[in-house]
């Protein structure tokens, strides 16, 4: 569903309102990229740029899909149920939107990953390009969201070539009033005796 420009516009600052207000930067500031992983305060302002891979914007993001076969990875987390919520109590997920066929990691930016998850994005990587480390990747969050970042740095840090950071999110694809699909995680890393 395409939606006109407005109305995304609307959708997006009626969410604003709603989220919680981040101190801003100074005029002139930047953040600097650090050295490791971003390991905490996920959603805050984010450099301009990853060392080692491309920024792009979400018509950028687009014609890399279009025309390269890029594999588009979210890595925004997985909304679970809340601690506490009795085996008897009603909860429903809110659906998860997400760039048109892109590919769900949930919780593959964290800074910090159990040997489970890494297997997980690095065996998804892979089984999505083929295994070749020069096919083109691009990894999204929100806007001001670190964990497509620290995602994107792994996919690098793991011989990734062409790694390309969509810095703004689905906000800008949003914004842009792109195709959006609900996404489902993919599949679980399989375990030792699976069948097949």
């Amino acid at each position: 569903m395409n939606l006109p420009r407005a109305v995304v516009l609307a959708m997006v600052l009626a969410t604003s309102v709603m989220m919680p207000t981040l101190p801003a930067l100074a005029a002139g500031s930047t953040v600097d990229e650090p050295d490791g992983y971003r390991q905490r305060d996920y959603d805050a302002p984010v450099p301009a740029g990853l060392s080692g891979a491309r920024t792009v914007s979400a018509l950028q993001v687009k014609r890399l899909q279009r025309e390269r076969g890029a594999v588009v990875i979210d890595v925004i987390p997985q909304h679970r149920p809340p601690k506490g919520l009795a085996d008897t109590d009603l909860w429903l997920p809110v659906e998860h939107e997400g760039v048109a066929g892109a590919l769900w990691l949930p919780d593959t930016g964290f800074g910090t990953l159990a040997p489970v998850t890494r297997a997980y994005l690095s065996g998804h990587l892979d089984k999505a390009t083929g295994g070749r480390r020069d096919h083109p990747i691009v990894f999204y969050c929100r806007t001001d969201c670190w964990m497509s970042w620290n995602a994107a740095k792994r996919a690098l840090q793991a011989g990734h070539t062409r790694v390309h950071w969509f810095r703004d999110g689905i906000e800008e694809w949003w914004f842009e009033g792109l195709p959006v699909d609900t996404l489902v995680p993919a599949a679980g890393p399989r375990l030792p005796g699976d069948a097949g």
